[in-house]
């Protein structure tokens, strides 16, 4: 399966929560899952509701399903809770670093700025987002990374995005560091990680 580039507030409606990062959600207006017969939500089962959470995960990180049921394998071999295990292993990811530490906007655009080669990982070029990134990793800008609109708009809303306290942020050099790992606080409440651990558990 490729990766998804419809409409991201369809996947706001369709899992009725709003995962985009859009001032303005489709899901705001029209609060109905899409399609022609879709005036109201159903009521639906438990293995629905933990596929329901599983993609809610899923549509956030923009991870598809065969990355994510590698990633979950991974954490069921790590000693601690498997589903915090599995939403620290998304956390860590370099894309997602380089979203919450401001240096874009969403996590679709930290990972074009990585895929096209305009960030560093300890001094040198990173170029693959699913890079799990661990304690005392820094991440910074390329030289051509630099140059770019990317790096000038960054400049302009520094300071003004949310920084979890596991990441700390050079302002002035916009550059970021991994200080610690990141805790189940520190990650989204929306998502419930147990229904996950349940579905791929039958």
């Amino acid at each position: 399966m490729a990766r998804y580039t419809g409409p991201k507030c369809r996947l706001c409606r369709r899992t009725g929560e709003k995962l985009c990062n859009k001032a303005r959600c489709a899901l705001e207006r029209r609060p109905n899952p899409p399609g022609q017969r879709s005036q109201r939500r159903r009521k639906i089962s438990d293995r629905g509701q933990q596929l329901l959470e599983k993609q809610k995960v899923r549509y956030s990180y923009g991870v598809l399903e065969r990355q994510f049921r590698r990633m979950y394998k991974e954490a069921t071999r790590r000693s601690g809770p498997t589903g915090e295990n599995l939403l620290q292993m998304l956390e860590r990811r370099l894309d997602n670093v380089v979203f919450r530490a401001g240096l874009a906007e969403s996590r679709p655009q930290a990972r074009q700025i990585v895929n096209h080669g305009h960030i560093t990982l300890n001094g040198h070029k990173a170029d693959v987002a699913s890079i799990e990134t661990k304690v005392g990793d820094k991440i910074g800008w390329t030289d051509r990374g630099k140059g770019t609109k990317f790096f000038e708009m960054v400049k302009e809303w520094q300071g003004a995005h949310e920084v979890p306290g596991w990441i700390a942020v050079e302002p002035g050099q916009l550059q970021a560091e991994v200080t610690a790992l990141p805790l189940r606080s520190d990650i989204d409440t929306r998502f419930d990680e147990n229904a996950i651990v349940e579905y791929y558990s039958r």
